[in-house]
């Protein structure tokens, strides 16, 4: 349980990274992925990677710079832009639908207009979730200067998109739905140097 617990990136650049594990019985047809940063960086750098064998980018949650977010569906990408942080935590949320191909990205509580990607696409279940680097391979191929820095809690993946009531309860840290990764019970193994701490404030 890593309730009140951050995963802090201590180096940068860095070749560390999280390895999570999921329960993926099935192809995903609707995900919505959520997770809160902390972070200096201004370069690029990976916060979500979900790469199966055929396609390295099968979801992917990229800042390529401050003011800029992707979201990677099968290989292709929309970009969110948002105002720069204040250095402070950010909380993302970034949904998906096959049916419409509607992608959603919630900043902090707050949609930003949906987006068109990826529809009829299939998400396929046997995959390598990472946090802290972006896979050019199945479980590796790292550019080291895509790594996070900083400090990671509260990632969560869900296998249906979440309502607007539920993305502001993911920002709120209030009860959520059963989840695939959930942070209240997470499975996962630490490669290299990163430590799991408190989090400093709520």
């Amino acid at each position: 349980d890593l309730y009140r617990k951050v995963f802090v990136f201590r180096k940068d650049p860095s070749d560390a990274y999280v390895v999570l594990r999921a329960r993926l019985e099935q192809p995903l047809h609707n995900f919505t992925v959520c997770l809160r940063s902390y972070t200096d960086l201004s370069r690029p750098h990976s916060l979500f990677s979900y790469a199966t064998k055929a396609q390295d980018n099968e979801i992917l949650l990229f800042k390529p710079k401050p003011e800029e977010y992707r979201f990677y569906v099968g290989g292709k990408f929309v970009t969110f832009r948002v105002p720069e942080g204040r250095r402070d935590w950010e909380h993302v949320c970034a949904s998906w639908e096959s049916a419409t191909g509607i992608a959603e990205f919630w900043l902090n509580g707050k949609p930003w207009p949906r987006k068109g990607l990826q529809k009829g696409y299939t998400v396929a279940a046997t995959a390598a979730i990472l946090l802290g680097q972006e896979q050019d391979s199945f479980g590796g191929g790292f550019d080291f200067y895509n790594s996070f820095s900083g400090e990671l809690t509260d990632v969560y993946l869900w296998d249906t998109g979440l309502s607007p009531d539920k993305m502001r309860a993911a920002f709120l840290s209030l009860r959520l739905p059963p989840a695939l990764l959930a942070w209240k019970s997470l499975s996962y193994e630490v490669k290299g140097d990163v430590v799991v701490k408190p989090r400093l404030r709520e």
